[in-house]
């Protein structure tokens, strides 16, 4: 017992040490920073927060408050923030987890750090618990706490990556859950506030957790290819060393090799293979300007020097930095054509520039810590960028879509898109998403002038409204007072601005015109001595077959439908003959008046023999797909996976499963909007079944080509080609072969073994 006891006492002692080594670590990178020290508030909070979570241990069995110290480290050494945001990384938890309230953490630590607390308890707090949209309405709080102080979503973006860096410790569900939320929300926020290395490593840690094998394949050839990619950057760097050095320029040269998560995303937006990649290595120049007036000027001197040493590519030269991103990003991107026959891109930098790539805006705030810390202001937000970016945030949020899903994408179009730069017809740079209209640039500039917009000249060229816009284009908008909102807009307009502005007048203007209707029936009742009551309206709709009240007073209010005998016969109980074809209200009981057989066999079409998920089901078990059951589970035809391929569960609305691939646009949407109904699945299949697979061949053409392309597939491995089709053109040959196969291995032999013919250059499989 007493030895037992003993244990206890050193695990204790070891966790304590190992407390206390954390937060010296924590203290000793604050005190190294630029920031004033403040080291009392942040010791307060550490103590204070160390009391509250007492005796809880996270999931890997380590004390909870290490979770808080690791967010705060990170919020410090990654992101540069100072005391306010440490404590409140400190306290993060503490409201939700413990039965300290905000008014707590506010009479101790003052109404800054609660403000924030406060902001990041409401994020995570379970009111949403298992509803549907919970994942949207928790980023749509983060966004409204965002607009008040962007350090909550900061501290936000700290805490979502520590548990990305432990996430082992779920199971696979919410594995899959938090790192297609991550991918999804949070690496493109990281993205738009400037914070490139958390960007990078969220990106890394979702691969890496989604497809585990993929990421150790990256991994293992990034390593194997090291050796090479170190030759080829001495070589190619070493002439630009000996000009940069004539030149008096004080520089490093780095090597910045793509990650995993890119370079995968690459090959699937591609379908080509790794050593098809060439962009793997890039080369970046970070200088110290010997005046900081003259640091643009140095850029184009490097840039310049660099083309007297190699050959640039004339279509792939960026300026970002006379037109920074709107993230704050500035450098110069030029490619340049090495001596070893390989592309390289070359990023110049001054130091500035490259602390404000890493950090975004993190690395330029400036604070002004008040005496007491009670209150004072501490971030001057003088980023005119940024205040726009959170501008447009309070926009969307006025008046958000209904829906989960269309509110991320709403959201997601808008902010973290990549930007164009468009002028006014004064000459003014606006920034605007790539992939806009010149509607959108109309709402952009004012929501009269993009009511009223009847088209746009384009570099002094006339084009309809929904023209995209290029980087560089100049436009002007034409309006014209007759010209109102039309339904169509919704479909080519991309910015949340311009949606929500459509939206909202149609959606007015909708609400007048059911107005109208509601008066028009209104009048046509009490001309008949009846009253307007729900009977009446579902006996009006299911006369003229529509869903919706809402719809029978639109089309009544738009006079589309006009009202007459029929519909007072019906109301009276007069209209007994019923048309063949306008089975009315019937339509909507389907199994009514039919033959036994008709229902039985219109039911099998419904259920499909699906399987249905029970309530007590366990969700954090794995579902297994076999031959026997694979029937029971609905595979959507985005995607078409096939068995071998990393997939996931998601429970329909009919609590039926789909099977989607981890990496389906859908299922990162499923995964973010829908959280709580991810399921992990897994293959057992036993290569009776066959599936669909096709396969895309293109070479060069020559006698006997194609006898060989498909002795490969139907003698070496055992495939049915199930339809091929091929053509010829100036010495090219094509193929798309639909094939059927047990699984992926079967998909993957197959292209491998096409890829080893003489004269084939590309070999994709397509979904």
């Amino acid at each position: 017992m007493g030895e037992q006891k003993l244990t206890d006492q050193e695990r204790e002692a070891a966790d304590a040490k190992m407390v206390d080594d954390a937060f010296k670590h924590l203290l000793d990178s604050y005190l190294a920073s630029r920031h004033r020290k403040k080291v009392d508030i942040i010791t307060k909070a550490f103590n204070f927060a160390r009391q509250a979570h007492k005796g809880v241990r996270r999931l890997s069995g380590e004390p909870y408050i290490m979770h808080p110290i690791a967010v705060a480290q990170i919020a410090c050494s990654e992101m540069g923030l100072g005391s306010t945001s440490i404590s409140a990384a400190l306290l993060h938890d503490v409201v939700e987890d413990t039965d300290y309230t905000v008014e707590d953490i506010q009479n101790m630590f003052g109404p800054k750090i609660a403000q924030i607390v406060d902001g990041l308890t409401k994020i995570s707090g379970g009111i949403f618990g298992s509803q549907a949209s919970a994942q949207a309405e928790n980023f749509k709080k983060l966004l409204l706490m965002m607009s008040d102080d962007i350090r909550v979503i900061l501290i936000k973006i700290c805490d979502r990556l520590h548990n990305m860096r432990t996430l082992d410790g779920q199971p696979p569900n919410k594995r899959y859950k938090i790192a297609g939320e991550t991918l999804y929300i949070y690496a493109p926020l990281a993205n738009r506030l400037g914070l490139n290395n958390i960007k990078t490593e969220l990106e890394n840690l979702s691969f890496k957790f989604e497809h585990p094998e993929k990421y150790a394949q990256i991994e293992e050839k990034l390593a194997s290819t090291q050796a090479s990619r170190d030759t080829l950057f001495d070589n190619f760097t070493k002439p630009i060393r000996e000009t940069l050095d004539k030149m008096g320029i004080e520089y490093t040269i780095k090597a910045r090799v793509k990650s995993p998560f890119s370079i995968w995303n690459k090959m699937m937006q591609k379908n080509v293979s790794f050593d098809q990649i060439y962009d793997i290595l890039a080369v970046r120049i970070i200088f110290k300007p010997k005046d900081k007036d003259e640091e643009v000027d140095e850029c184009f001197r490097i840039y310049v020097a660099l083309n007297k040493i190699y050959k640039s590519h004339p279509d792939r030269l960026r300026d970002w930095v006379n037109h920074p991103k709107a993230n704050g990003y500035q450098a110069i991107h030029v490619t340049l054509m090495s001596n070893m026959g390989k592309w390289i891109e070359v990023q110049i930098r001054s130091e500035r520039m490259d602390e404000m790539a890493e950090q975004g805006f993190a690395a330029h705030w400036k604070y002004k810590d008040g005496v007491d810390g009670n209150g004072a202001k501490e971030i001057s937000e003088d980023e005119g960028e940024l205040n726009n970016w959170l501008r447009t945030i309070k926009e969307i949020l006025d008046d958000p879509q209904p829906d989960a899903m269309d509110f991320l994408d709403t959201i997601k179009l808008n902010l973290f898109a990549s930007e164009i730069f468009v002028f006014t017809p004064k000459g003014e740079i606006k920034t605007m998403p790539a992939g806009c209209t010149a509607l959108d640039f109309a709402f952009q500039i004012h929501t009269f002038l993009g009511s009223h917009c009847i088209g746009a000249k384009v570099n002094h060229k006339l084009v309809p409204l929904s023209h995209k816009l290029k980087s560089g284009d100049q436009v002007e908008i034409l309006t014209s007072n007759s010209q109102h909102v039309q339904p169509s807009w919704i479909n080519f307009v991309s910015t949340a601005k311009a949606k929500t502005k459509i939206q909202g007048i149609l959606r007015r203007e909708g609400r007048e015109v059911q107005k109208r209707g509601e008066e028009i029936l209104d009048e046509f009742l009490k001309r008949n001595s009846m009253e307007l009551t729900f009977a009446v309206m579902d006996k009006l709709c299911a006369l003229h077959e529509v869903e919706k009240h809402e719809q029978l007073l639109q089309a009544l209010g738009d006079k589309t439908i006009i009202l007459g005998d029929q519909d007072l016969d019906e109301l009276q109980g007069k209209n007994n003959k019923k048309s063949e074809t306008s089975r009315g209200w019937r339509k909507y009981v389907p199994f009514l008046g039919k033959k036994k057989d008709d229902v039985e066999k219109q039911q099998s079409a419904t259920s499909k023999g699906y399987a249905v998920v029970p309530e007590n089901f366990n969700r954090k078990k794995p579902i297994y797909i076999t031959d026997n059951n694979i029937n029971t589970y609905i595979f959507k035809p985005c995607c078409h996976p096939i068995p071998g391929d990393d997939v996931l569960g998601f429970i329909d609305g009919k609590n039926h499963i789909e099977i989607h691939k981890r990496s389906c646009k859908v299922a990162s949407k499923l995964k973010s909007s829908y959280g709580n109904r991810i399921l992990d699945a897994k293959w057992d299949m036993k290569r009776q079944l066959l599936f669909d697979a096709t396969i895309s061949v293109k070479g060069i053409d020559r006698i006997g080509m194609l006898n060989e392309v498909t002795k490969v597939i139907s003698d070496q491995f055992d495939v049915n080609i199930h339809k091929l089709t091929i053509s010829c053109d100036e010495g090219i040959f094509a193929g798309v072969f639909e094939l059927l196969i047990h699984d992926r291995s079967d998909v993957e032999t197959v292209m491998n073994g096409l890829k080893t013919i003489n004269g084939v250059q590309e070999v994709n499989q397509t979904v």
